[in-house]
């Protein structure tokens, strides 16, 4: 017996969709493609970068246009600009006046080194000037002796010579009148002629003499002139044996141990002036060929500023750098002390509008021949041209403009790639 089954009472049932739920599928599909679009060029850019590097891994600049100050900043030490050191002047005995670290006073007598050469010397030179003052003086009195004498001998001839020209003239009258002979004239004319002749002789030895004295007098004279820059000399030596301050300030280190016996030109002590304080700086050797005295600085230091200029640049390299010294302009600082730790800021150049960028790792990984210029997440290396640099930032001389930004540190990553993708 079959048994009927429910097929001719079973019919289909339409599954009806509501309106409100085909818009709400119409809008996710929208969506979803509006969202495919979207994200298409970034795809499209990422598939054509080598690579991908997250931005937390990198630093990234704006270029700038303004003003670029190339600078250097180093830590100095205050020293001393006058520190000289004192040498002695003569072998001999040397005692201390003062220890170190003692404040000393322009001239005051630090060290007395005793020679008993020198104090010899100068007492022998002494007595010699002595001698020679009375030499030369003896000289003068004697000239003007024997001047005197040269005087009354041409005066006395001149009288002669007188007495005979008028004994002449009486017996001329007399054989006129028939008094005397002949003879008697001849006699008194001869007599004439030869007291002519002695007082033109005592007139030449007076001249003579004279220029002789005088030349006598000026030899002693000269040698007691030597003799006196002699003595000035030595006794410059003997007072050298008290050697003497050259400024005020402190005394520095002390290089012998007291009543110590020395050579001459040996090392004594070095005097500190404390009044004249500079700023030591290393700096490094690829900035010292841009250095040069005059340029300024600033000095900072105990929350207080200072300006100041470069006053000495060392032409030795040691351990690739050189040391610079940087003074002090203005009123001097106080309460500074040796060796105290100061920062300085040498500023090398000052331009006015041009492109920089802040200074990173990409200008030593690059070698400065080229940067990564981000766009829409994208990094390109870019070929640029880089001009100096100070501590922040770098100039750009070609291959940027500004409002560009550039990734400055974080290149080590990209392996030269061309293009990068920078992911957030």
């Amino acid at each position: 017996m079959s048994i009927r089954d429910t097929s001719a009472q079973d019919r289909i049932i339409e599954k009806r969709v509501s309106k409100k739920k085909l818009g709400v599928l119409a809008g996710i599909g929208v969506a979803v493609l509006l969202l495919l679009v979207w994200l298409l060029p970034g795809a499209i850019r990422l598939m054509g970068a080598g690579s991908s590097v997250s931005a937390s891994r990198l630093q990234i600049a704006t270029v700038e246009r303004g003003d670029f100050v190339r600078d250097i900043a180093a830590d100095g030490r205050v020293v001393a600009a006058v520190s000289p050191t004192l040498y002695a002047r003569a072998g001999g005995a040397v005692v201390l006046k003062v220890h170190a670290g003692d404040k000393v006073a322009k001239d005051q007598v630090l060290a007395v080194i005793a020679s008993p050469e020198l104090t010899n010397k100068l007492a022998q030179e002494q007595n010699n000037e002595d001698a020679m003052q009375v030499a030369y003086e003896q000289a003068k009195i004697d000239a003007n002796q024997q001047r005197s004498k040269l005087q009354e001998a041409f005066e006395n001839a001149k009288i002669d010579a007188q007495s005979a020209k008028r004994d002449l003239a009486r017996y001329q009258e007399a054989y006129q009148k028939g008094a005397v002979s002949k003879l008697d004239v001849d006699r008194h004319q001869d007599a004439l002629e030869k007291a002519q002749i002695q007082m033109q002789h005592a007139q030449d030895n007076l001249g003579m003499d004279d220029s002789s004295l005088t030349l006598e007098i000026k030899a002693k004279k000269l040698a007691y002139d030597r003799q006196k820059l002699l003595v000035a000399d030595v006794q410059r030596q003997v007072d050298e044996l008290n050697v003497r301050s050259p400024v005020s300030g402190q005394v520095g280190q002390l290089f012998i141990a007291q009543t110590a016996t020395v050579p001459k030109d040996a090392k004594l002590l070095t005097v500190v002036d404390l009044s004249a304080l500079e700023v030591q700086v290393n700096v490094p050797e690829s900035f010292a060929r841009d250095l040069a005295a005059g340029m300024p600085a600033a000095i900072s230091g105990n929350g207080n500023d200072w300006k100041g200029a470069v006053s000495a640049i060392s032409p030795e390299v040691v351990n690739g750098e050189v040391v610079a010294r940087v003074r002090f302009e203005g009123d001097k600082p106080k309460d500074l002390r040796q060796n105290q730790r100061l920062s300085v800021r040498i500023m090398l150049d000052k331009r006015d509008n041009v492109l920089t960028v802040a200074r990173g790792s990409f200008v030593d990984e690059s070698g400065g021949r080229y940067a990564y210029v981000v766009r829409d997440g994208i990094a390109y290396k870019t070929p640029v041209t880089l001009g100096p640099s100070s501590i922040d930032k770098v100039e750009i001389l070609q291959g940027l403009k500004e409002g560009e930004k550039v990734v400055i540190s974080g290149t080590d990553s990209f392996n030269g790639a061309a293009k990068v993708a920078i992911s957030n």
